[in-house]
């Protein structure tokens, strides 16, 4: 065979996806082909506060509200005049005017793994098959680069957790628009000294001439096959070392990762921005921001904060806001700093949410440590990117951030403004017959978006 050049990294990145690895891959492909190419393509990153993050303590302080309800932080002046934070995001106020935060998400459902469904669906009462947010935008808006769609970092874990069915298989529209997951468990994260991804990782008691033989046989056999020249490119992907040196951070210099914040979301979000330049649309991170040294693991779920872990709402330990806010802080602020520089802010929309805020009453959790416990009638939420107004603030609560007091926002609504910000007519159907199981029944908070020409 004539000799051919070597294909550069972005191109065999461009070869395939990996929403669904083996025999679906290519008709994954097959899929992609047929969506229209979009002039610029809008990306995604999701992270999910798990466990739910104290607004009070965050996006909407209340200091004048009485001792036991508004904690001991302060709020501290952003760049955006009229608005303020807590004292323990300093690095996000001063990027506070590259997002909107909504203070006026509500919803009645008070237990985790509920709520992250409903979260995952954009629905307050989800079908058992309502496909995730991530699948329904590879559905409507796949990559063109032709590299995975949808992919999740750092699953849900605990007792806590949403079913895997409900964000990990694409629901009714099927396995081809599940999310490639990376991070599966505590131990299985990108900021372990030496972690690599091993989603790429290919048999290697199987010779590389015997792979290529049975990639020849194949091709004979299947050439009349309309997918079999989108199966060609599977294979150039998974036997390929591109897609590998896309998810190592190895690649990235010492100081960009330390930028992030060397703890699992610091090192997500990192990749999460690698993922955006290979053309990936949608990356879903679990907000966990690690253990400290000397910790013993318990959970994930960093932002329950009751006190029930033994560790105060307030402590500076793995479930306080004192440890875990301001690695948060750092990691998104980096996220949106380096999103910026890199002229990719415009295109790619970042969201910041738990599944429900935390009550403005303290309580006293296990060992008499303080803590919040679950509030989903009034909480907050971050956007920033693809078109979102920059130093926006929409919705109110009242003086306790106990209740909405002005423009509620629904899990429709918020994904409605997501679908839209991302370029995708909320309405369009996702069922064959054409007619039923539209993307979103929300309305989007046009408020949020620049208008469009």
């Amino acid at each position: 065979m004539p000799a051919r050049s070597l294909p550069s990294r972005r191109q065999l990145l461009q070869a395939g996806g990996l929403g669904a690895l083996g025999l679906s891959l290519p008709q994954l492909l097959h899929a992609r082909q047929s969506q229209a190419t979009r002039r610029r393509e809008k990306h995604c990153i999701f992270i999910f506060q798990y466990g739910g993050l104290s607004q009070l303590d965050s996006w909407d302080p209340k200091p004048n509200a009485p001792a036991e309800l508004r904690g001991p932080y302060k709020p501290i002046a952003t760049g955006v005049p009229g608005f303020k934070v807590g004292e323990l995001m300093p690095r996000l106020a001063q990027n506070a005017d590259k997002f909107a935060v909504i203070r006026s998400m509500t919803h009645t459902m008070a237990l985790h793994h509920t709520a992250n469904e409903m979260l995952l669906a954009g629905n307050r009462k989800p079908a058992a098959d309502d496909p995730a947010f991530g699948s329904v935008v590879t559905k409507l808006k796949p990559s063109a680069a032709n590299v995975p769609s949808n992919v999740w970092l750092q699953k849900f874990g605990g007792g806590a957790m949403p079913r895997d069915h409900t964000y990990l298989t694409g629901g009714a529209l099927g396995p081809a628009h599940a999310p490639l997951l990376i991070s599966t468990g505590h131990t299985d994260n990108l900021a372990t000294p030496g972690y690599r991804v091993k989603a790429f990782d290919t048999d290697t008691n199987i010779p590389a001439e015997r792979v290529a033989g049975r990639r020849e046989l194949l091709e004979k056999l299947d050439a009349n096959n309309p997918l079999a020249p989108h199966r060609a490119k599977a294979f150039d992907l998974l036997t390929g070392t591109a897609a590998k040196k896309a998810f190592d951070l190895d690649q990235e210099p010492a100081k960009v990762r330390d930028r992030y914040g060397r703890n699992p979301l610091g090192q997500n979000l990192l990749l999460a921005r690698r993922l955006v330049e290979a053309g990936v649309r949608l990356t879903s991170v679990v907000a966990w921001t690690g253990m400290k040294p000397a910790e013993k693991f318990l959970s994930i779920e960093t932002w329950d904060m009751h006190g029930n872990a033994g560790i105060g709402i307030f402590d500076d330990g793995w479930n306080g806001l004192g440890f875990a806010l301001p690695r948060c802080d750092q990691a998104v602020s980096a996220l949106l700093e380096d999103l910026t520089e890199r002229g990719l802010l415009d295109d790619t929309l970042v969201v910041l949410v738990g599944e429900f805020g935390r009550t403005p009453r303290i309580s006293k959790g296990g060992g008499g440590v303080n803590g919040r416990d679950h509030w989903p009638n009034c909480y907050s939420a971050m956007l920033a990117g693809a078109g979102v107004r920059g130093g926006a603030v929409y919705g109110a609560s009242d003086a306790t951030a106990a209740y909405v007091k002005d423009d509620p926002v629904s899990l429709e609504d918020f994904t409605a403004t997501l679908y839209t910000a991302l370029g995708i007519d909320p309405a369009t159907r996702l069922s064959p017959d054409g007619f039923t199981r539209p993307a979103s029944t929300g309305t989007p908070v046009s408020a949020l978006l620049e208008s469009r020409a």
